[in-house]
């Protein structure tokens, strides 16, 4: 009898355990129209959210199990967040999907003096009043810390319900889309919206953009919030920019314009409290630790039910 207390023991330690590794941010364990997109696939995006208010407004990204990362132009009175409501886990806006939950919402943040998402400060930090559930379908997307670059160059992913075209929305069953583009240099940036000005742009320091001169492919309408994720060298996704705004969709001389995630880290560390931000190794650690345990407990397991 007092084996099988054991037993039962370590096998609750375990399972725990096993469940931790789901928080462990940046980790898409299902991995294998957006402007020039294509379909994304069921939990291959774990840490999109579709924001809502009388239908599909924003994206935004989890990056803790009460927290939500979008842009702050979503939100344009954010004392009265009452009409919104905050759905997970879901891969389609018009169909059934099975994984999903519904939050409200209990309070955004948003960096003091945001007026325009041209004038850069483009982000909100949303709190669920309820915390999500990990799973293989719902997982964090890690947040930069200030010290984190990601050269031009760098591939990186969007990924939103917004239109497939200017003015053109997401048809049938509305599935998430994705499409892969590159980050831009800054000064290239600003010299492209230079070309044939028709409106003045400013590429401030708390901004990046993404994408080709020759347009093509792009974020658009509806994709505002979303993220604009990179691959580390560790196999870890971060993400680099929160999509906020741009001169038409997938024009080219106009990639699109993102708030610079890695900029707001002390706006998200005083807002959320215990967060850890990406560096790179410590996400190396925490990984090799959870494997490491889990194997340990594994093998004990199966040596007191013999």
């Amino acid at each position: 009898m007092k084996g099988s207390w054991v037993s039962w023991i370590v096998f609750m330690v375990l399972a725990g355990l096993w469940t931790c590794e789901a928080q462990v941010c940046g980790n898409a364990p299902l991995q294998s129209r957006i402007v020039g997109g294509f379909d994304a696939s069921l939990g291959h995006w774990p840490w999109q959210a579709d924001i809502q208010k009388d239908g599909h407004i924003c994206g935004g990204t989890l990056i803790d199990a009460s927290w939500v990362m979008s842009a702050a132009h979503c939100f344009p009175n954010p004392t009265d967040t009452s009409s919104y409501i905050i759905y997970v886990g879901r891969l389609t806006l018009n169909g059934w999907n099975l994984y999903e939950s519904a939050h409200y919402i209990s309070k955004v943040v948003i960096p003091y003096g945001y007026t325009d998402p041209r004038f850069g400060q483009d982000i909100a930090l949303v709190q669920l009043s309820s915390p999500v559930v990990w799973s293989d379908y719902v997982q964090p997307i890690c947040v930069p810390d200030s010290n984190m670059n990601f050269p031009a160059g760098t591939q990186c992913t969007i990924t939103g319900w917004g239109d497939i075209r200017d003015g053109v929305s997401l048809q049938g069953l509305g599935t998430l889309q994705q499409v892969d583009v590159p980050i831009i240099d800054q000064t290239a940036c600003q010299n492209m919206f230079e070309i044939n000005p028709t409106e003045q742009v400013n590429i401030g320091f708390d901004m990046l953009c993404a994408g080709y001169q020759e347009g093509g492919k792009d974020s658009c309408q509806g994709d505002s919030g979303g993220p604009l994720v990179c691959l580390s060298s560790n196999g870890t996704w971060v993400q680099a920019g929160i999509v906020s705004f741009g001169l038409g969709c997938a024009v080219p001389n106009r990639p699109g314009v993102y708030a610079r995630v890695s900029t707001f880290s002390g706006l998200i560390k005083s807002t959320i409290k215990g967060i850890t931000l990406f560096s790179g190794a410590e996400q190396i650690q925490a990984r090799w630790v959870v494997m490491l345990t889990r194997t340990v407990l594994a093998l004990v397991l199966a040596h007191l039910m013999r």
